[in-house]
């Protein structure tokens, strides 16, 4: 079954090194959204990339990859990321957070082709 609805997609550009209260913040952030409810949140690694001061990150030369970008996206409804958002200007304090009007497009199998990680 395919179910579709409007959300708001989040997306908060900081470096690998970046830390809030002891931990990695990717890891403080999805922390966060899953105790406020979230519906889902997922962190991605870069590569390579740049920012605001053009200091070029890359896994490409060893002495450069110990900070590489990451990415945090987490799509909700838009009450549920206006909600959020306030928090977040205390914790993110350097780095740039992008949001924008989404489309969910989820397909629903019947419950007899879903499959049980236990069952693994």
């Amino acid at each position: 079954m395919k179910k579709e609805s409007e959300a708001t997609l989040l997306r908060i550009f900081i470096g690998e090194s970046d830390r809030y209260e002891g931990k990695p913040l990717y890891r403080y952030l999805v922390e966060l959204f899953r105790k406020e409810g979230l519906s889902g949140a997922t962190v991605l690694r870069g590569i390579e990339g740049f920012g605001k001061t053009s200091k070029f990150r890359t896994t490409a030369i060893l002495r450069l990859s110990t900070d590489l970008p990451i990415v945090v996206e987490v799509v909700d409804l838009k009450e549920r990321i206006d909600r959020i958002k306030p928090i977040l200007e205390g914790i993110v304090t350097q780095g740039l957070i992008t949001e924008e009007k989404v489309r969910i497009i989820m397909y629903e199998g019947s419950d007899k082709e879903k499959i049980s990680y236990s069952e693994y």
